[in-house]
């Protein structure tokens, strides 16, 4: 499995990097361990299906949803980075998106 990053470089798939992604970003905060597990398997299997390679944009979009599913303050961590949030403003532009998201769904 390989992974095509932005700047177009390929490197093989390592699920360890995505776990480790995910647990900088879930640091402190209450989350289930199998809820970190579940999601790195779900990049996984996404991975697998890829037919040999997979964008590490779809591997952040993957990890993105997860999150938002997860814990609202790791998934605007992860966005932070993920989206490259410059300002504050950012920031609450996509609390207000989550908001809203949760509000239409929950």
């Amino acid at each position: 499995m390989i992974v095509i990053k932005r700047d177009g470089r390929r490197q093989a798939f390592d699920a360890s990097k995505v776990r480790t992604g995910v647990e900088i970003t879930m640091a402190d905060r209450p989350i289930p361990r199998d809820a970190i597990d579940d999601l790195v398997a779900t990049v996984e299997r996404a991975a697998y299906i890829s037919q040999g390679s997979i964008d590490a944009e779809e591997i952040g979009r993957i990890v993105l949803d997860g999150l938002r599913d997860i814990d609202e303050v790791g998934y605007l961590r992860f966005a932070s980075v993920y989206k490259d949030f410059q300002k504050a403003s950012d920031f609450e532009k996509e609390a207000a998106a989550l908001d809203s998201d949760s509000s239409t769904t929950g």
